[in-house]
């Protein structure tokens, strides 16, 4: 008896408009309507089924059932990811180049980011005091740009920096669906790789040094399973992949600040409870809104809770929706970092940064750089500084995507605590617990 079933299927020829204009509610809300975490709509004149909730997730990250290659959309290769990059990569090769990514990111080396981010906002923040206004999503991004830089042996000029530090954010602001920002990314991302290719032929013909363990250094001289080196565009591109998502961890850092405003309590427990900067940072990256979703084809034909996947059929996992899914988080629209208290989920329920296994499946390699950057600024601010939020728009738009406060928070008369210059110094010589 064939116990197979039809995939809902969403009203419209081709959706693919009423996702750019809706946003991160376009799929929470065709799952509401159908009364199905699956369904089946077009996108981009393609069939493809939708999906969200741990087990829909779990299977999405079973790399025998689906593979990324040409999964991803044209444009966010073109602007966001690079062509070639680990992103839309299979199976054994994938596996290599992701041990080269995570070679980067062991203990020592995030220590050494955390360290050189905290150093370049303890500068900025004596900057702030002078200012009259202070654009915190803004100063986020050239921190984590300077920090970012400087930890993967790129030399970044102070002249250089607003162009570089917009042409990162311009490449992650491109998956929106916009084509005026799509065209902006891909511009970016031209002269990206032209300044990045310069510094890989530099470090190859010994002109430039950076040390053994930088990206640079790394991507520079690494080889695929054939044996061979990188071409010098492939090698920028995944040198840029090291350090440019660390620029997105502004726009959590931002909504971060944004929390401890709406949640005042937080911020006591940000300057007493050891390790709550921690929970907080988790909280964060589940509750805000960062990354829509993600595409993969299916690789072979099989069943799943009676429907059916055939080969080569694009899948989205709604990546917003699994964070926020009933079944998986109590009270999933509420902002409580407490929930991560002694966490044992699942690491299917929890995918800001991608699901499954971080060193062979398809989660972020760098999910750790994120999570203890942002632990270590939240503790900051609550310990080191004093500031007000003037009558600003801290609303965002759910159809943005990605979004962040209307206002880009603003923040003013900045001062330094009594203990900063302690608090900073443990903060600094604090070794984060890595997973």
């Amino acid at each position: 008896m064939d116990v197979r079933k039809p995939v809902p299927r969403a009203k419209g020829i081709d959706n693919s408009l009423s996702l750019i204009k809706e946003g991160f509610t376009f799929l929470p809300n065709q799952r509401k309507k159908l009364g199905s975490d699956i369904f089946e709509t077009r996108l981009l004149g393609k069939k493809a089924i939708c999906m969200a909730g741990e087990e829909a997730s779990e299977l999405f990250y079973d790399t025998e059932k689906f593979k990324r290659e040409d999964a991803m959309p044209k444009p966010l290769k073109m602007s966001l990811f690079g062509d070639g990059s680990l992103h839309g990569m299979d199976g054994e090769a994938h596996r290599n180049r992701k041990r080269t990514f995570l070679s980067m990111f062991t203990p020592d080396r995030v220590e050494d980011l955390k360290r050189l981010a905290l150093e370049h906002l303890d500068a900025r923040v004596s900057q702030w005091e002078k200012e009259d206004t202070v654009y915190l999503f803004d100063e986020m991004q050239e921190i984590l740009a300077r920090a970012g830089c400087e930890w993967a042996g790129v030399p970044l000029e102070d002249g250089e920096v607003k162009q570089r530090t917009g042409e990162m954010i311009d490449m992650i602001d491109s998956f929106g669906g916009s084509l005026s920002r799509f065209k902006d990314g891909k511009k970016a991302r031209d002269s990206h790789e032209e300044w990045l290719q310069k510094i890989i032929k530099g470090v190859r013909k010994g002109k430039m040094s950076p040390p053994p363990n930088s990206a640079a250094y790394i991507m520079a001289h690494h080889r695929e399973t054939d044996g061979k080196r990188f071409d010098k565009g492939t090698a920028a591109v995944e040198l840029s992949n090291s350090f440019r998502p660390l620029l997105a961890t502004a726009y959590f850092l931002t909504f971060g600040v944004l929390a401890m405003h709406e949640h005042p309590e937080s911020v006591e427990k940000l300057k007493h409870q050891p390790k709550y900067s921690h929970l907080f940072a988790q909280e964060t990256r589940r509750y805000y809104p960062f990354v829509p979703a993600m595409a993969a084809k299916v690789k072979k034909n099989f069943t799943f809770k009676g429907y059916k996947f055939k080969k080569d059929t694009l899948v989205v996992l709604d990546i917003f929706g699994t964070n926020r899914h009933p079944d998986s988080w109590e009270s999933p629209d509420s902002f409580i970092p407490e929930r991560f208290e002694g966490w044992k989920g699942s690491p299917f329920s929890f995918i800001p940064q991608g699901g499954g296994d971080h060193h062979t499946g398809h989660r972020c390699a760098g999910e750790w750089l994120t999570v203890i950057v942002m632990s270590a600024f939240f503790e900051f601010f609550a310990k080191n500084l004093t500031y007000d939020l003037p009558e600003q728009d801290l609303s965002f738009s759910m159809e943005r995507m990605p979004t962040f406060p209307n206002s880009r928070l603003i923040i003013q008369h900045v001062k330094k605590t009594a203990d900063y210059d302690k608090n900073l110094k443990e903060l600094l010589d604090g070794f984060s617990a890595v997973r």
